[in-house]
């Protein structure tokens, strides 16, 4: 067990899926603000490098998992322009947000949502090309059996793309960090969203979550073969690569 699989947004008690299910239903109406505004607008650009990684393999079918409100899934539409693009999430009121959001961008034809439990995809084997997820392994209830999952939908050849929030280790954005995610993160997201423990959570599992070489270990023992990391913005962001053979 990972030391994040063990952070839960609300209580000890009870699952961690239904809790993370519970706190995205809860913030959903703010998300979308409040992860520009904490990120500064640098999120956006980690998200395009994270999808141009999967340009030179020409995914024609997509499975984004933890779709959230469907950024990640438009911005692959724009530019990697596949047939087809599943947004997948245990969030209905987050998956809402993005149905709109997808409708407005005339996009409804390439991009469908699915409610999916990412520990158990009904999807049949090696059904996707590419499969991505952004800011979500985080929130895995079990990371070892929800990159089985990803590897197990994937056809041979195909790729996955992991863009995770992670906490910087070196001095001074160490220091920096800890004052922004444990003072000013759950301030602002307390006032904008009404749940302050939903961006207590964050922080934490940010801090608790494997990375870089640890990540790589893992994605290498579920299965996944060339797997390659790079880190974004002083370490607060880091893209994994991974290959089915």
């Amino acid at each position: 067990m990972y030391a994040q699989e063990e952070i839960k947004p609300y209580s000890t008690e009870g699952g961690k899926g239904q809790q993370v299910e519970q706190m995205f239903d809860n913030i959903a109406h703010s998300y979308d603000r409040l992860n520009h505004v904490l990120s500064l607008g640098t999120d956006r650009g980690w998200r395009r490098k994270t999808i141009q990684a999967l340009l030179p393999y020409s995914p024609k079918t997509v499975l984004d998992i933890a779709t959230g409100t469907g950024d990640f899934a438009l911005l692959s539409a724009k530019i990697l322009q596949p047939q087809s693009i599943v947004g997948a999430d245990i969030s209905e009121g987050m998956m809402q947000i993005a149905q709109q959001k997808v409708e407005k961008a005339g996009l409804a034809h390439i991009i469908s949502f699915r409610k999916e439990d990412s520990m158990n995809l009904t999807f049949a084997d090696a059904t996707f090309d590419a499969v991505t997820v952004a800011y979500g392994v985080r929130n895995y209830a079990d990371l070892d059996r929800g990159l089985r999952e990803m590897l197990r939908v994937l056809k041979p050849s195909g790729h996955a793309a992991i863009l995770e929030l992670a906490a910087p280790r070196r001095f001074p954005m160490k220091q920096m960090f800890w004052l922004y995610s444990h003072a000013y993160m759950p301030m602002v997201g307390k006032v904008v969203s009404k749940d302050k423990r939903a961006y207590s959570y964050l922080p934490q599992t940010m801090e608790a979550f494997p990375q870089g070489k640890e990540m790589k270990a893992i994605m290498e023992r579920a299965g996944f073969a060339d797997v390659s990391f790079k880190a974004f913005t002083c370490g607060l962001s880091t893209m994994y690569i991974g290959k089915k053979t």
